[in-house]
């Protein structure tokens, strides 16, 4: 049997203007998922890993992650989630970022992040990447426990 979690939106965004511009499109487009908002990598990725209530121990999350950032850059935040052997690395990513050097988008790429959106965001795109990301966040199936192998 599997069980449907609420997915938690984590958003590691240093500019308070923006985190609350972002959560306003969110709302905008029609999802009521609860946001987390950190400001800094540090604790962003502690939450991430350690907290009993985060994704490692508890259910499915998207992550908007911004790459300028006062403790860490991004990118080093983005390959920790996607490297092996992390529980997150399935999580989707969205960066969203004031950065649109083509080498800086495609490293994210190839880091693992799903969506890569430039700030200031074109809101239009922002909600329809949003609400796409809604219909998954809708359909994601957690399962109660790890399957046996054999």
């Amino acid at each position: 049997m599997t069980n449907h979690q609420p997915v938690s939106i984590i958003m590691v965004e240093d500019d308070e203007g923006h985190a609350r511009l972002i959560e306003k499109n969110i709302r905008r487009a029609g999802i009521t998922n609860g946001i987390l908002h950190f400001r800094d990598g540090t604790s962003a990725l502690e939450y991430l890993h350690e907290a009993p209530d985060g994704p490692t121990h508890n259910g499915p999350a998207l992550i908007l992650l911004d790459l300028n950032l006062p403790d860490m850059s991004g990118t080093d935040i983005l390959s920790r989630i996607k490297a092996a052997g992390n529980p997150l690395k399935r999580t989707p990513v969205v960066v969203l970022t004031t950065t649109d050097d083509k080498i800086e988008i495609q490293r994210c790429y190839e880091l693992g992040c799903n969506v890569y959106i430039t700030k200031p965001v074109n809101y239009e795109s922002f909600a329809d990447a949003i609400r796409q990301l809604g219909l998954f966040l809708s359909v994601i199936q957690v399962p109660d426990r790890p399957e046996a192998d054999g």
